[in-house]
């Protein structure tokens, strides 16, 4: 089970998301903008983050650079999801730091199987 934070605007999306990791046994909390997420890890330090790329104010982009540029916070992987679809989109967000990029829709086992894989070990 893995401790996770979902840094995403979307109550849909965070209902959607929360209910499926839930259901395969990982604990889930969520927030709602990318500054407050940045602030939830600092404190918190979730096993793994779900960040959304399209948010008003800061995007996540630019908070999944503060955070893997922060020692601190830098070990906690990021996976990103987003509709933005394009190839520079998932190069640009790896280049920022995030350990995986899915597109919207998202594959509910696509979903699980790469935070299987990022959080193992995880306690």
């Amino acid at each position: 089970m893995a401790n996770i934070l979902i840094i995403d605007d979307s109550p849909t999306d965070v209902r959607v998301f929360t209910t499926l990791l839930e259901r395969a046994g990982h604990k889930v909390d969520a927030v709602n903008s990318a500054e407050e997420g940045i602030e939830r890890v600092r404190s918190d330090l979730p096993d793994l983050i779900i960040m959304d790329v399209i948010m008003p104010g800061m995007n996540g982009f630019q908070a999944t650079r503060t955070l893997t540029r922060d020692p601190a916070t830098s070990t906690v992987p990021i996976v990103m999801i987003t509709t933005k679809s394009m190839e520079t989109d998932r190069v640009w967000g790896m280049r920022q730091g995030a350990r995986a990029f899915i597109t919207k829709p998202v594959n509910e086992k696509e979903l699980l199987a790469c935070i299987n894989d990022l959080s193992a070990g995880a306690t």
